[in-house]
């Protein structure tokens, strides 16, 4: 084994605003028989490409250790607000209040680093002869008040959906890529209607509805599988749908994408640092391309 080998605690996945395993985020070289840990905590959308970071990241001369654990962008929130984490991993943007609560419990402001980009795919049957749904539409099946219930709405039949009944499957509350989908495609002011089937992993999104004709659900376009397919998606009826795809979601015509976030505590120093700049770095934006999703611009 190598002796840089990344501990990667991939059993924690915490469901809601707890704090990780419990563990207090420890960089010093007090840890790990005197090698530094960087605990690295948060949302299911980037917890694979947070590992293979980790992975890779222990075949370099690193001399620290990476803890990756999910749960959700909130509980990495959580975390990083009661100093327990190192880096909190976030499909969506900090809200004030977490950062004042940051601020008042730690006496550090946030530092905010945007990781790559990911386009939050529509997901539904390999089967389904669907090929493209509008916002409007997505806001009628999943919104408060949204009348969409069945697939022949949407002028399809549905192969193995006898009961033309929409399925829909989101995310727990907890989850960034829940917070992010609400707010682009219901909007500011309008809630997920009751009745969905909330999964706590992007992963599980994507596997519930390739064993599911009826179901329609959203989950980042790195799980995609050849048993599902990713629906186009148009702004208006009428616009043109593009697909969720690396140059669409760089030159902003696929309208669900959103910036992969990891914030810290005040200004990073020593091995967490590293890491930081690793990742940034060419190596760790080839890494956020090869697990599906979007790197920065070299610009």
């Amino acid at each position: 084994m190598n002796k840089f080998q990344t501990l990667i605690t991939t059993t924690c996945l915490v469901a809601g605003l707890s704090t990780g395993c419990g563990r207090k985020a420890d960089s010093s070289a007090e840890a790990n028989g005197g090698k530094p840990v960087i605990q690295n905590s948060g949302s299911d959308t980037m917890v694979n490409l947070a590992q293979r970071w980790a992975e890779v990241y222990a075949t370099v001369d690193s001399g620290a250790s990476i803890e990756v654990s999910g749960g959700g962008s909130g509980t990495g929130i959580a975390a990083l607000i009661n100093g327990t984490t190192d880096i909190a991993n976030c499909s969506r943007a900090m809200k004030e209040e977490e950062i004042q609560k940051a601020k008042t419990n730690t006496g550090k402001d946030p530092k905010e680093y945007i990781m790559g980009y990911d386009a939050l795919a529509v997901y539904v049957h390999k089967d389904s002869p669907l090929e493209s749904i509008t916002i409007e539409q997505l806001a009628g099946i999943y919104g408060e008040g949204g009348t969409i219930t069945k697939w022949s709405q949407l002028g399809v039949e549905v192969p193995g959906c006898d009961s033309d009944e929409i399925i829909r499957v989101s995310r727990q509350s907890s989850s960034g890529t829940f917070a992010y989908f609400r707010e682009a495609v219901l909007g500011k002011k309008r809630d997920y209607k009751l009745g969905s089937r909330d999964m706590h992993g992007s992963k599980e999104v994507v596997e519930l509805i390739m064993h599911t004709p009826c179901a329609i659900g959203y989950s980042g376009m790195g799980y995609a599988t050849p048993d599902v397919k990713m629906l186009k998606v148009a702004k208006t009826e009428g616009a043109t749908a593009y697909e969720p795809s690396v140059q669409n979601t760089l030159d902003k015509t696929y309208p669900i994408a959103r910036p992969l976030y990891m914030y810290t505590l005040g200004e990073p120093e020593g091995p967490v640092k590293t890491f930081l700049d690793w990742c940034l770095a060419e190596a760790g934006q080839k890494i956020v391309s090869e697990t599906g999703y979007v790197a920065l611009p070299k610009e």
